[in-house]
């Protein structure tokens, strides 16, 4: 894969990356083997950015990425977040105290002296209007316990005002074809800014795999089990906030339009990749197989401009109701 720079960070990374909170928790059951080989998967297909977070299974993912690093020679940059440990109404709690303890945890667990990139972890958007907060950050900087830092939110309104500090270097943000919006009102600022693009979510939680039908049931720990209504956090998160029928529906009309030999996994990343913005992508995944699928993506040709105006045709007969305006 050719790599794209991660804005102003200076960091090379893969387009199509790997997400790892599926290997940590509030996916089902995954073993620890079946962890480290995707991880090692990931490596072996040559991918350099790898995003976790101190949540992902209390510290698990972190832990299990240090492990596996520490039997590889590569040394791909390795993003974290930190604050979903806080109360999410209390913005106030963003200070430097809790944010400095959670990256002290967050080195000691990854086993380095400096976090790669360190993002705020979705946190309240009254967070966004705290000067202290994102001044918590740079000091976390300026001391080497971070290289840079960046923020992961759920609204594109949050991601605008947090690109207005000058130390934010990186959004991560949810966007695929049934979450159209960061195109229209995020993308043009940030390159302007020189700010990295990372998606997440970008197969809306199998939907935009077709292994997700109206019918599919999840184990009792599996987050499309439980955070379907936003029980847990965002209900954005689940299904990138569309219900799971009208997505399985919208998710086959939309497989009509790729080529025999893509999968709908495929087409969707080359959709979102198609968008020059963005700078990496970080599907999840335990399956090796499923991650060289993905990897393969970043090497298909952009899709035509009928196959662009389809997935727009799409988004707005059957999704655009339920997120264009919430998120």
């Amino acid at each position: 894969m050719d790599e794209r720079t991660l804005g102003s960070t200076g960091f090379d990374v893969t387009p199509i990356s790997l997400g790892t909170w599926e290997i940590g928790s509030d996916w089902g059951e995954v073993d620890e083997a079946e962890a480290r080989d995707a991880l090692h998967a990931a490596l072996d297909e040559g991918i350099t950015f790898l995003d976790t977070a101190d949540v992902y299974g209390d510290g698990r993912s972190e832990r299990l990425i240090a492990d596996v690093l520490a039997e590889r020679e590569e040394e791909p940059t390795v993003a974290t977040k930190a604050g979903r440990r806080l109360d999410p109404h209390v913005a106030a709690d963003y200070d430097e105290a809790h944010l400095r303890a959670f990256v002290e945890r967050s080195r000691e667990t990854l086993d380095v002296d400096t976090v790669d990139l360190l993002q705020l972890h979705c946190p309240p958007t009254d967070a966004y209007y705290q000067p202290e907060t994102f001044a918590a950050l740079e000091t976390l900087r300026d001391d080497g316990l971070l290289a840079h830092y960046g923020v992961s939110v759920e609204r594109v309104e949050e991601a605008l005002k947090a690109i207005e500090y000058d130390g934010v270097e990186t959004v991560q943000i949810i966007f695929n074809p049934f979450r159209q919006r960061p195109a229209e009102r995020l993308f043009e600022r940030a390159t302007e800014e020189n700010v990295g693009i990372i998606v997440r979510v970008p197969l809306a939680s199998g939907l935009l795999t077709g292994a997700v039908d109206a019918s599919t049931e999840f184990d009792a720990d599996d987050h499309r089990n439980f955070n379907v209504e936003g029980e847990a956090f965002d209900v954005g998160e689940t299904f990138a906030g569309v219900p799971q029928d009208v997505g399985a529906h919208a998710a086959d009309e939309l497989a009509a339009y790729a080529p025999a030999d893509v999968t709908l996994a495929q087409f969707t990343l080359r959709w979102i990749l198609d968008h020059d913005a963005v700078s990496t992508v970080i599907p999840g995944s335990t399956s090796p197989a499923h991650i060289a699928e993905n990897v393969e993506a970043a090497d298909l040709a952009p899709l035509s401009h009928r196959q662009h105006g389809a997935a727009r045709d799409v988004y707005e007969a059957y999704v655009k109701e339920y997120v264009h305006q919430r998120w």
